[in-house]
């Protein structure tokens, strides 16, 4: 492994992103905030919630991506986010994107009767976080 770099890998329960590729820095949306971690990061672990992965590679080559939440964990030697959803911005349907903002901003606008809050908050950090790795949203 390049000095000053450890390995990452990114997990969905639908593919991996991402296998013992080595970087030397990632930032992920936790749950307290965003967490940054460098090259020999104490250990944790760590929820993440809706937004914007970012990885620098060991080549200096910088990478988005969205995530819809899910769970980082950091050793001495790799970094693991085992996330509910990650895509790439080649990989995210812009149209579909845009339309649920549209809804999770009506939603949170004039709320129906009996509509979970919470739900529809998360709804649009998904959203929006799609539509900023997407190039869409600053």
């Amino acid at each position: 492994m390049p000095d000053g770099s450890f390995k990452l890998d990114i997990v969905t329960p639908a593919k991996a992103l991402e296998r013992d590729q080595p970087v030397v820095s990632v930032i992920v949306p936790a749950a307290e905030g965003y967490l940054g971690i460098l090259p020999g990061h104490a250990p944790l672990i760590a929820e993440l919630v809706p937004g914007e992965i970012r990885v620098t590679r060991a080549t200096g080559a910088e990478e988005t991506m969205a995530t819809s939440g899910g769970f980082l964990e950091v050793t001495p030697e790799r970094v693991t986010i085992l996330a509910d959803t990650a895509e790439r911005p080649d990989e995210i349907d812009v149209e579909r994107a845009r339309e649920a903002l549209a809804r999770a901003q009506e939603r949170l606008a004039s709320p129906p009767p009996g509509t979970d809050i919470d739900r529809a908050r998360a709804a649009l950090a998904r959203a929006t976080a799609r539509l900023r790795v997407a190039g869409q949203i600053r």
